[in-house]
């Protein structure tokens, strides 16, 4: 069978088994190593009022949330670009 990529699409080198964790938008269990992971900050605060205590001197926390995407949801919602050949081969 032919190979498509150097790592077959996942990370997890010579690892063994990895968990798995389920996709943010369709909920398919995916393996840790293969899903797509994005983080994004969420303001707790609305801007204005961040802006202002900002001024004051004050700190504002953003925490950070992590999500994890299947292939297909990861191509399709444009997180990830599919590639041509020769780039994702052995580039």
């Amino acid at each position: 069978m032919p190979k498509k990529r150097k790592s077959r699409g996942r990370s997890k080198g010579s690892k063994g088994r990895t968990d798995h964790v389920q996709c943010s938008k369709c909920g398919t269990l995916v393996p840790r190593d293969k899903a797509k992971k994005k983080t994004s900050r969420i303001t707790l605060v609305e801007p204005t009022l961040a802006k202002e205590l900002r001024a004051a001197g004050a700190y504002i926390a953003a925490p950070t949330t992590i999500k994890f995407y299947c292939v297909s949801c990861a191509v399709h919602y444009g997180y990830v670009k599919v590639r041509a050949k020769k780039e994702r081969r052995f580039g």
